[in-house]
């Protein structure tokens, strides 16, 4: 198939690859000409302006969007859907909220122009083993595009989820779990390490957890290679941002009445991660300090 891709950064250029291999023909276009070039490079043509990809495609279009969240999807597509077609498809494949997903459906159907939200997952591992994507909207233009999916994803790798915003709400689930799952390792590893007098190997740990563990995974494997560089992390500060799914995933929780406590300290823990030092923390030990003369620590 011939498509359009907007947004060549670390996953996109990756996923361009991907579907070049597999004889795929891909217009790219990203806000840099650099950028541009190394999907020529690769093997794609290169588009000077969301037009001169649109120019360069064959209808009906085809074009999936890797671009950030908010803003910048959300511009994107507006330019978009004042050069496409009836009958043309849009695919966005990056983190957006379902109910941006949902509303862009809507308006796009105005002009007859035909929307997918697909949930990616695979990070930059996903060029060598393929992606998992969860894909939302009408069944018989995800059927059209399916090629692509099979191209993208490893075997059983991907699925139509449900309705328009069902994809991304599916992605947004996988990573709040995704928050509460990697919070639970970091909570473990740093009490292996703690325990001085027994000067654990986490490097070897993690790997011993991977042979018939009831918690082995592919994460765990990351661990291994990550202590394999940096034994203590000793390069690395522990500094967590959030890109804004596990915010929505815990939001949707209390919208939905429901329990969600784990994914919403895992959260809060990322937060913290970001204090140099936390006031919070200052306020409970001068406290102990009032009602039962405990000792505080001076600042140095």
């Amino acid at each position: 198939m011939k498509l359009g891709f907007v947004g060549l950064g670390k996953m996109g250029m990756n996923m361009v690859q991907r579907l070049l291999n597999d004889g795929h023909e891909v217009v790219g276009y990203a806000r840099t000409d650099s950028t541009v070039q190394k999907a020529v490079d690769m093997g794609a043509t290169g588009a000077e302006s969301l037009q001169d990809m649109v120019n360069k495609l064959p209808s009906p279009k085809i074009i999936w969007l890797m671009v950030p969240a908010g803003k910048a999807t959300e511009d994107t597509l507006a330019s978009l859907s004042d050069i496409l077609e009836k009958g043309d498809i849009l695919i966005d494949g990056g983190n957006s909220l379902y109910k941006d997903s949902i509303r862009r459906a809507g308006e796009l159907k105005t002009k007859n122009i035909s929307f997918l939200d697909v949930g990616t997952s695979g990070g930059i591992w996903g060029l060598k083993i393929g992606y998992c994507m969860m894909i939302g909207g009408e069944k018989d233009v995800f059927s059209t595009v399916e090629p692509l999916f099979r191209t993208l994803a490893p075997e059983k790798g991907y699925s139509h989820v449900g309705p328009h915003g069902a994809g991304h709400f599916v992605k947004m689930v996988h990573n709040g779990i995704e928050y509460a799952v990697l919070q639970a390792y970091a909570e473990g590893f740093e009490i292996l390490h703690a325990k001085k007098e027994f000067n654990l190997d986490l490097e070897n740990i993690s790997n011993l957890w991977n042979q018939g563990s009831v918690i082995r995974s592919w994460l765990l494997e990351l661990a291994e290679s990550a202590f394999g560089k940096d034994a203590k992390l000793e390069s690395i500060r522990g500094y967590v941002e959030d890109s804004g799914e596990g915010r929505w995933t815990v939001a949707e929780a209390i919208e939905q009445d429901v329990p969600a406590p784990t994914i919403t300290i895992s959260l809060l823990e990322r937060f913290r991660s970001r204090q140099d030092e936390s006031f919070s923390a200052k306020v409970i030990a001068a406290l102990r300090n009032e009602f039962g003369g405990h000792a505080v620590k001076s600042k140095k």
